[in-house]
């Protein structure tokens, strides 16, 4: 079973690494429209091919880049027949929570983002319906997305390992505390 699982494995980084970067950029950002495609293993394969540094950035920017698409096709196209169904039905719950969603604290919006359990696509919806602004989204993914990538990369190269390697948990722990402070001190700085 092992033998199968590494000739897999290698199959597919050989075909990724012929694609190049482009490749892997797709397979997030088909993640990202797809969400019940598996993330961990696309990042994973992004690490084992393009390495460590260069499979991260490439797997971070792509799931940035996927969210984003998901926000501005909600935002711009999906937000006025949303807001016009609410206003028609006069749910006046949804309209309350959609209001109170656009209000989150950006602490809580990049704290949101980093949890790796945490349905992006999810994310993205609410952030676009309820109006939150592109750039107080756009920094809050910018520092969220690390500890997710950084995460699923771990996991997704070795998931036995990452569970059972206390410095892996620690490092995404402490990487959620950093997303929690720079996020405070961004929130203040950038007026956000």
């Amino acid at each position: 079973m092992q033998e199968m699982i590494n000739q897999a494995v290698s199959y597919l980084t050989t075909m990724l690494y012929q694609c190049g970067p482009f490749g892997g950029v797709v397979l997030v950002l088909l993640e990202s429209i797809f969400p019940v495609l598996p993330l961990a293993l696309f990042i994973a394969l992004n690490i084992l091919t393009f390495g460590d540094f260069f499979g991260f950035v490439i797997s971070w920017l792509a799931t940035i880049g996927g969210c984003l698409l998901s926000y501005f096709f909600f935002f711009y196209i999906v937000e006025g027949h949303f807001e016009k169904f609410i206003k028609k039905r006069e749910m006046d719950r949804v309209s309350n929570m959609i209001a109170k969603i656009g209000k989150i604290p950006f602490s809580h919006l990049v704290l949101l983002i980093a949890l790796p359990f945490t349905p992006a696509f999810l994310v993205n919806i609410a952030a676009a319906l309820s109006k939150i602004p592109l750039k107080k989204f756009l920094i809050a993914l910018f520092i969220g997305k690390t500890s997710i990538v950084y995460f699923w990369g771990y996991v997704g190269t070795s998931l036995l390992e990452s569970f059972t390697d206390i410095m892996v948990i620690i490092k995404v722990g402490l990487l959620l505390v950093l997303a929690f402070f720079l996020s405070k001190f961004l929130e203040k700085k950038l007026h956000v």
